[in-house]
């Protein structure tokens, strides 16, 4: 499999759980304390990736309100050739909204060395709890 993906399950609709995508600011919260983002589609980001050492850029694919936010996902400085995806997805539950994050794109980055890459971001996903910190803010907020 050429995807990485987790999911959570967290007990609010969709709609209070999308007000963690809907500014800068609030994805700042869970995301990355240094994201600059033009949150619109076509818009360009850039943060600081979860190591702390990696810059990540792209741009905003897709953005559906309570629904799906799309980034094109760039390593800066990694010898990418192409950059992956940053897919996050919700899912109204009879509980609240399953939330999916999928990194996926890797085999197209252009590099012999992308199933380490890949490897390195379910290890990464695992670790630095993304959508731990998703809910979190959520609960905080809501």
């Amino acid at each position: 499999m050429a995807d990485v993906t987790r999911e959570i399950a967290i007990p609010r609709p969709p709609s209070v759980v999308w007000r963690q995508f809907g500014t800068e600011e609030a994805l700042r919260r869970w995301l990355a304390p240094t994201l600059t983002i033009d949150l619109e589609e076509g818009g360009e980001y850039r943060m600081l990736g979860a190591d702390g050492a990696t810059w990540i850029s792209g741009v905003v694919l897709e953005l559906v309100p309570e629904c799906r936010l799309v980034l094109s996902w760039l390593e800066e400085d990694a010898g990418w050739a192409h950059p992956g995806r940053l897919v996050i997805e919700l899912r109204a539950t009879d509980d609240g909204t399953a939330v999916s994050l999928t990194h996926d794109g890797f085999a197209g980055i252009g590099t012999a060395t992308w199933r380490r890459t890949r490897d390195a971001y379910a290890r990464g996903l695992a670790e630095h709890q993304v959508l731990e910190q998703l809910a979190d803010a959520v609960s905080i907020v809501a």
